[in-house]
């Protein structure tokens, strides 16, 4: 810290309780107050250098005894006593702690040049600006003491003076000035070719960071920091570097957002004493600063701020700008980070569903207001710029899972979240099963009519293999949905085998399956068509229907299933009964090398589809008797 020293005589000066003696072997004859201190000095060097105090001297001179109260002296009996000291011509330091409280009491005291020469007032004046403002950690240490000398330290322009150093200093390299300041700029490591002052120091600096100067920022009072934040926006500073350091600044001065998560939320010691008023104001303040850009604050913080946010009971307003952030950026965020806990007592669920359905309202509509359409299926799995839509749709399922156990979620809470999420947002429909699964094991109380109700919001087409064969054997789905799984299931096996043993020379106008296998164009319209069949036949006589083709379908595939192990095992492996029954029954080539690779999972296709088919006779029997009691 830079500092000049004024005067030269020995220090004559000596306190006793609340009062200041002048030992200069002569009897005090005026008493300067300030305050609770009192001063015991003496006339002839107060006047000589202040034209105010020679005016207060002179008023009360008539009196027996010359008392002179400089209660409105800015920074009180502590500046007083500095001015007094080099009044006598004392030895004092002139430093950047100290150089704001004599600039603003030398001011008040009209130290001028006019009443002597090199008085105070040009002496700090001269020391502020050619020293100070010149240094990051002085001008910093200069800001500070102004909070104490307000509205002087705003009147002489130092509190603008020292901002504007500081902003200006915020975007250079701390090597080029003020070296070394704190802990940055400091020499790390031998071998470098730094000088100073035309010496070698051996060393090098550290390599400049466009953070270096959060930490101290931070020492800065909010208005004193809100201002310096304001000016360095006006030099326009990017935006995610002022994100940045409001974000340390919340750490610093909100426990709330380092009690979760503080192994990843950065290490920054947090010393509030804030009061939770004060922390909500704060919160709000810093709500209004952040810079509404997308992504200049990462999605963990955000969604942090939400949380202390809801705990400090902040504005709706607050509230609802954070949720809009957050929105905008949801395909960035964790599940861990998603899940909210209520802290309403008017809210019966554990997690707060509502503000991340309103979450995911922004993000839906910020995706729409960018051009957002509904591809078809191939787009979504192909195209990059639905890669975010696709992730908050795999987010929200996951969410949805982790919510499900909650015994106080209602279904239309839970089916309104999961709806939310456009068809085409899911190329697969695994995550939403499995959250509807778990809801429906934890909510084993709802009736038929609920549990039909929220598996309509699965598509059974876009349900893998492993799904489906999850599906086809869970007893918490309605019969409807583990028909239509075990139609599609039996299509996709079909295709599977299908696509393992053969392949077709002539593939012109094919397309994937939902399933990742390829048909022709022909199979590809019929699953369509059964689909949207399925859909609109409803009612008993769709039922019976159904269960008919079922049992036939049942039997023919046990069939085939035994001509399959049968002729699997001869000639060393599939090769006859691919080239022989394959090829008249789907009119395809067979790559005879591809079968004997295939015969154990052949094997073990065929054991699993004999147990399935198994457990759906029984099913298909057990219906077929209620149908008949119904009838």
């Amino acid at each position: 810290m830079a500092s000049v020293k004024l005067g030269s005589k020995p220090d004559a000066f000596k306190r006793q309780g609340q009062a200041w003696f002048c030992t200069t072997g002569l009897p005090s004859d005026v008493t300067v107050e300030v305050g609770d201190m009192s001063f015991h000095l003496h006339k002839f060097p107060l006047l000589s250098k202040s034209a105010f105090l020679e005016r207060l001297i002179e008023e009360n001179s008539d009196q027996e005894e010359c008392i002179v109260k400089l209660n409105e002296i800015p920074g009180g009996a502590k500046s007083f006593e500095l001015v007094a000291r080099f009044c006598y011509g004392v030895k004092i330091e002139l430093s950047p702690a100290n150089v704001v409280y004599l600039r603003c009491a030398s001011e008040h005291l009209e130290m001028t040049e006019a009443v002597a020469e090199e008085n105070l007032i040009a002496q700090s004046e001269m020391f502020l600006n050619q020293v100070v403002l010149r240094n990051w950690k002085d001008s910093l240490t200069a800001l500070e003491t102004c909070d104490d000398l307000l509205p002087h330290a705003e009147d002489l322009q130092i509190v603008k003076r020292c901002i504007e150093s500081l902003a200006s200093k915020a975007t250079t390299d701390p090597n080029l000035f003020g070296w070394p300041i704190r802990e940055h700029g400091m020499m790390q490591s031998p071998g470098g070719s730094v000088l100073w002052n035309g010496i070698s120091t051996g060393a090098r600096p550290r390599n400049f960071n466009s953070d270096w100067w959060y930490g101290d920022a931070s020492s800065l009072s909010f208005p004193m920091y809100k201002r310096l934040i304001s000016t360095m926006e006006s030099r326009g500073i990017r935006p995610e570097i002022i994100a940045g350091s409001l974000t340390y600044y919340a750490k610093k001065y909100l426990p709330g957002l380092n009690r979760r998560h503080s192994h990843s939320m950065g290490a920054v010691a947090t010393t509030s004493t804030l009061s939770e008023v004060e922390q909500k104001n704060l919160l709000e303040e810093i709500d209004r600063l952040l810079p509404v850009h997308k992504g200049v604050a990462s999605t963990k913080v955000l969604l942090g701020l939400l949380r202390t946010a809801m705990i400090l009971k902040a504005s709706p307003t607050c509230i609802s700008n954070l949720e809009k952030r957050i929105g905008m950026q949801l395909d960035q965020a964790t599940l861990e980070d998603l899940l909210l806990p209520n802290f309403s007592y008017t809210m019966e669920t554990l997690y707060n569903v509502e503000c991340v359905h309103r979450i995911l309202d922004h993000f839906l509509a910020m995706d729409q207001a960018n051009g957002g359409e509904s591809p078809c299926l191939d787009d979504v799995m192909a195209s990059p710029s639905l890669a975010p839509i696709t992730s908050v749709a795999k987010l929200i399922d996951g969410y949805l899972a982790e919510i499900a156990p909650d015994i106080n979620l209602k279904p239309p809470k839970f089916q309104a979240l999961a709806s939310a999420i456009p068809e085409y947002a899911r190329p697969l429909d695994d995550g939403l099963y499995r959250a509807i699964d778990i809801y429906l094991k934890a909510h084993s109380w709802l009736s038929e009519g609920e549990r039909e109700q929220l598996c309509r919001l699965l598509d059974c087409q876009k349900l893998s293999l492993e799904a489906c064969t999850h599906a086809a054997q869970n007893e918490r789905l309605p019969l409807r949905v583990v028909v239509q799984v075990l139609f599609f299931e039996q299509l996709q096996l079909r295709t599977s085998i299908a696509g393992c043993l053969l392949v077709s020379d002539n593939l012109e106008g094919s397309r994937p399956l939902r399933s990742g296998i390829t048909t022709s164009g022909e199979a590809g319209g019929w699953a369509t068509a059964v689909r949207e069949n399925q859909v609109l036949k409803v009612g008993m006589d769709n039922m019976r229907m159904r269960l008919a083709e079922l049992e036939k379908e049942c039997s023919s595939m046990r069939q085939e299933i035994e001509k399959l192990g049968g002729r699997a095992g001869k000639g060393g492996g599939g090769g006859g009964w691919a080239s022989r029954v394959v090829p008249r029954r789907l009119g395809l080539k067979v790559r005879s090398q591809m079968c004997s690779a295939q015969e154990g999972s052949v094997s073990e296709q065929q054991r699993s589809m004999s147990a399935k088919l198994d457990k759906l006779q029984a099913k298909v029997s057990k219906q077929k008797k209620q149908l008949a009691v119904d009838a």
